[in-house]
């Protein structure tokens, strides 16, 4: 898995590339969401465009990045999850949880 860092406006977008599995990509996701926190860079949204599949482990791992970027004051927010990872939200009744977008310009937006 591979995470591309970048910004617009305030706003740290990461571009996540690969699965997200448990003991295979959650630790990096981890790293790199605890390292933004650490620099008081707490306006973030994963970009899972480029995510074919994640399991629990992945999944877990995106629910511990968003409480701990939200006990910061920030906000966490998905950018183009695919059909796959929009499912497993709805079966597990995350999709109350995220706010999900479609759309890169109209997330960056919404932080506003």
């Amino acid at each position: 898995m591979k995470i591309t860092e970048r910004r617009s406006g305030d706003v740290t977008i990461l571009d996540v590339e690969g699965k997200i599995l448990l003991g295979e990509g959650d630790v990096q996701l981890k790293r790199k969401v605890d390292e933004l926190v650490e620099r008081n860079e707490t306006k973030l949204v994963l970009n899972l465009e480029q995510v074919p599949y994640m399991d629990s482990g992945g999944l877990g791992e995106i629910v511990r990045s968003y409480t701990t970027v939200k006990r910061t004051g920030g906000t966490l927010k998905l950018l183009n999850a695919t059909k796959r990872i929009n499912d497993l939200l709805t079966i597990t009744k995350l999709i109350n949880v995220f706010e999900l977008f479609d759309d890169e310009a109209a997330v960056v937006a919404s932080f506003n």
